[in-house]
């Protein structure tokens, strides 16, 4: 009976699949700190190939003076070519996996996100820091979260990323890592696929009803994996400086002011308050759509973010991925094929 708990991961996920997991998370970590996001965008690369094959077409099909319904149809008719260009992809690049474990090392790579997102938040933390206003430092913020930062002071601009990064680590790292290890590279695939649709029609649950599907289906895959992300998130807020674990567990239990999942969730709730800041606030997308996002934070906290604050997450967003790599490293062992 000990043994089969020892175990028990090994009935949801081929274990097997994790030092491909461990490997990307090294490689994207390394290449992302020395090189930066990619042509500013800090989001998976599969993001922006998706982004360059599909992007226009969706933005001519997201008309903001059709109705409502008639953006839903177009929206879910949108997102089934995706899913059937997902399905399409994954099964040739599946096979090719079982003669090249390089080829899917690749994949794997493709589909994660770490070090570019540390780079640009620590970009922006050394430009608040030297000259005391974000001017300059948030170009791949605006790409990459697909907001008008012109549209916010510093203040909201330090907000925004210190909500990405939290939220990064989960869409970027945690979620298609699970699902890999869950379903190996058609998974994977299919997962990143519809974030990126979530991520580029969504509009944080604001949109007019073309990205609707988009987001049902990222929330139905991507639900359980942010409680885990946000868990770890949790753990993380204990060894950085000033914040706070105790009050990180607390957002957890919030009956009311609950952040919608498409907005960040357990994610944004848990670095809001373990850091005892308010985060989130109205913005605008980079189509000059208002984005009515909610507050989130202890009552009474301050949405004044400093550099400081951004230091602090930072902190937190690497300690959290080092947790992640623990857990994963650790079911590899127990799982036998370390001694194979």
């Amino acid at each position: 009976m000990y043994d089969n708990f020892l175990h028990f991961h090994n009935y949801f996920m081929d274990a097997g699949r994790i030092p491909f997991v461990v490997v990307a998370m090294f490689i994207t970590a390394l290449a992302g700190m020395v090189s930066g996001p990619l042509a500013g965008n800090a989001n998976p690369f599969i993001w922006q190939i998706c982004d360059l094959l599909f992007g226009p077409a969706g933005d001519k099909l997201d008309r903001t003076n059709r109705k409502p319904k008639d953006l839903f149809f177009r929206g879910t008719f949108f997102t089934v070519i995706l899913l059937v260009f997902a399905l399409v992809v994954s099964k040739p690049l599946a096979q090719l996996t079982v003669q090249s474990t390089a080829i899917e090392g690749l994949i794997v790579i493709s589909c994660l996100s770490t070090g570019s997102i540390w780079y640009m938040v620590l970009k922006l933390y050394f430009t608040l820091q030297k000259d005391g206003k974000a001017q300059g430092g948030y170009y791949g913020l605006a790409r990459s979260t697909r907001v008008d930062l012109n549209s916010v002071d510093d203040y909201g601009i330090t907000r925004e990323g210190l909500a990405y990064s939290a939220v990064s680590f989960d869409k970027g790292l945690v979620a298609p890592s699970l699902w890999y290890l869950i379903g190996g590279v058609p998974f994977l695939i299919v997962y990143s696929v519809i974030s990126f649709a979530s991520w580029r029609f969504g509009k944080y649950g604001f949109t007019n009803g073309f990205g609707k599907s988009a987001l049902a289906l990222e929330r139905l895959m991507g639900y359980v994996p942010s409680l885990f992300s946000g868990a770890i998130y949790t753990l993380a807020s204990a060894v950085a400086p000033s914040a706070n674990m105790v009050q990180s567990f607390k957002a957890w239990w919030q009956v009311k002011d609950k952040v919608p999942y498409e907005q960040g969730g357990v994610m944004l709730s848990s670095l809001a308050w373990s850091l005892g800041v308010s985060l989130g606030g109205p913005v605008q997308d980079i189509s000059g759509k208002t984005l009515g996002k909610v507050w989130v934070g202890p009552e009474n906290a301050s949405a004044k973010i400093e550099a400081f604050h951004l230091k602090r997450g930072i902190v937190i967003n690497i300690v959290a991925h080092l947790i992640f790599l623990l857990s994963i490293s650790s079911a590899y062992v127990y799982s036998g094929n370390v001694f194979e």
